[in-house]
């Protein structure tokens, strides 16, 4: 099997100073050619066997890496928002909670992190996801102070103050649509009245304002299906 460092040397090697541009040289020098020609020329274009290999290797890695961004945002968060006196009770620092309600329980608060820079746009599965972690932050019986950490509150708060249908945000999670309509039947039927009812309940805090790194644009963690 390829190794990470082979195949980042194969793809740095392919793409130059820019994949796009060298996608494009591609096509422009492939225009009119035959199946011979085409073949030969892979070669100069870069195009082997080993390209293929290594692009394979990188996506086989991609949940991995997405995992990694959870787990060390988490662990360089703790120490900036644990509080004098406040103790861990448990982590869940893998891909969904397994086993365990949220991402972090204290003697003093339960919270959950959202590593997933906000585009601004329709970001239907973000926002379900949100919006499943708010609500079950919300309904939890504690007298715990809970979190739900964001990557900038522009947008995660736009979309919980919006009129989206609560249905629509629920109808691929149907245990959780089963426990909302038993909690409040259909007393709210969009997102901003739900939250409007719960706001108070949940602080929204932005991760960037504690761990700076999440600032740069180019990281961010990937949807991760929980």
């Amino acid at each position: 099997m390829i190794s990470l460092l082979e195949a980042a040397k194969a793809i740095q090697q392919f793409e130059k100073d820019s994949l796009t541009d060298q996608i494009s040289n591609i096509e422009y020098e492939l225009a009119g050619s035959d199946s011979n020609t085409c073949q030969s020329k892979y070669p100069s274009l870069g195009i082997t066997s080993n390209l293929l290999e290594s692009a394979i290797a990188f996506k086989r890695i991609a949940g991995q890496v997405n995992v990694l961004i959870h787990s060390t945002g988490i662990l360089l968060a703790l120490p900036q928002i644990l509080e004098n006196g406040e103790v861990i009770e448990y982590l869940s620092l893998g891909a969904g909670n397994t086993g365990r309600p949220f991402d972090l329980e204290t003697n003093h608060r339960i919270a959950e992190f959202k590593f997933i820079q906000w585009q601004g746009g329709a970001e239907s599965i973000r926002q379900n996801s949100l919006f499943k972690d708010f609500f079950l932050l919300a309904e939890y019986e504690t007298t715990k102070q809970k979190y739900l950490y964001v990557l900038g509150k522009k947008h995660p708060l736009k979309f919980l103050r919006s009129g989206r249908s609560l249905e629509s945000i629920m109808s691929r999670n149907s245990k959780l649509w089963v426990d909302f309509q038993e909690r409040y039947g259909n007393q709210y039927k969009k997102v901003g009245e739900y939250f409007e009812h719960r706001k108070s309940l949940v602080q929204l805090i932005d991760i960037m304002e504690i761990i700076p790194q999440f600032g740069n644009d180019t990281i961010f963690e990937s949807d991760i299906p929980e």
